[in-house]
């Protein structure tokens, strides 16, 4: 069979199970930071902390300001008592409800039915809030009505754990995720997963990156699940992209403008960043948004409003390895991922990270 760019095979790659890092290191500046030239090809290793380095004041490092919610919920069935393990994935609301319902995927042995409810345990595993089951979306999401008049967060709060990817202990968090897996800038809550790149970054980094005199702005990007998911067909051309919800102010859309037109360039961190510029920048300039985006960002696009990216290293035949290969070139990335490989970089959320320039 030959391999095309519309081919997910394209964008496979074997990787040892050893460098998925299962926890991040103590000094996020230590981390490795590969620098990848897409003008010459050159590739260097170097560390986070000299990514000021890379900077002048004429650059804007765009970041992405969510904050992960503890989405993660465990609980048992009312009915069978059968153990049920689920993840929030949004606020699903419905004028013909004085509670907001909720939007979720769940697990659980045998087959959950419409009216059914679960009781919620908290993280020292007593009884909370139940949820009642309404109905059953085509993708496998459920709609659920919690009963309580409690506002989500304050419920999440309480009963929810910090939603770690599957490749991080099998899922299972550690109290050291409540910390190790948000932003030191997180803000607007809403994310069922971390904008892993915006993990580098300590707040002495970003005082270093001010005090250099370059612009910091934030942008909003609630991360789904479906950010991470693997690509599930044969073809790019037939994958149905998720929707997230992504929002930039017009203070900040005019200030990165401003910046661009002067000669500056733009350093997305992270592919969330990266998803909300160019979703507000397709007309080829930055427009102020808040609204849910399903851009797609595939080999040959052309990229608008993004000049330098940061980035973690990314699953195998998922969108995130496809959007950064359409922006560093397939072969350059391919090539990238090799030295990765052959330098033992370690890969995926609490992972090293690379450059594109």
């Amino acid at each position: 069979m030959s391999i095309t760019s519309d081919d997910v095979n394209y964008y496979d790659y074997d990787l040892p199970k050893e460098l998925i890092a299962q926890q991040p290191l103590a000094d996020r500046d230590a981390a490795k930071m590969m620098v990848v030239n897409r003008q010459t090809g050159e590739i260097a290793h170097r560390q986070v902390g000299d990514f000021i380095d890379l900077l002048t004041p004429a650059d804007v490092v765009v970041l992405n300001n969510t904050k992960v919610v503890p989405a993660r919920l465990i609980g048992f069935r009312v009915q069978t008592g059968g153990h049920w393990e689920g993840l929030f994935l949004e606020l699903a609301p419905s004028p013909e409800s004085s509670v907001v319902p909720w939007r979720l995927i769940g697990s659980t042995r045998g087959k959950l039915l419409p009216g059914e409810r679960v009781q919620l345990q908290d993280v020292n595993g007593r009884d909370d809030v139940v949820l009642r089951f309404e109905t059953k979306a085509p993708d496998g999401s459920w709609t659920v009505v919690p009963e309580s008049d409690e506002n989500y967060l304050t419920i999440l709060d309480r009963v929810g754990r910090v939603p770690i990817p599957p490749y991080i202990r099998n899922g299972q968090m550690d109290e050291s995720d409540i910390n190790n897996y948000q932003t030191v800038f997180a803000q607007v809550p809403g994310a069922v997963a971390a904008p892993t790149a915006g993990l580098h970054f300590s707040e002495e980094t970003l005082e270093k990156i001010r005090q250099k005199g370059v612009d910091i702005e934030y942008v909003t990007l609630h991360v789904g699940i479906g950010t991470f998911k693997p690509i599930s067909v044969t073809k790019l051309s037939e994958h149905e992209m998720h929707c997230e919800y992504a929002q930039i102010d017009a203070a900040t859309a005019e200030l990165l403008n401003q910046k661009r037109s002067a000669g500056g360039r733009l350093f997305a961190i992270g592919t969330t960043s990266v998803r909300t510029l160019e979703s507000a920048g397709q007309s080829g300039e930055i427009l102020p948004i808040a609204k849910q985006t399903n851009l797609f960002i595939k080999p040959p696009y052309e990229f608008k409003a993004v000049d330098a990216i940061l980035t973690n290293f990314h699953l195998p035949k998922s969108t995130l390895l496809v959007m950064i290969s359409a922006f560093g070139g397939y072969d350059l990335i391919k090539e990238a991922y090799r030295q990765a490989i052959e330098n033992k970089y370690r890969f995926y959320s609490y992972g090293d990270c690379m450059v594109i320039i």
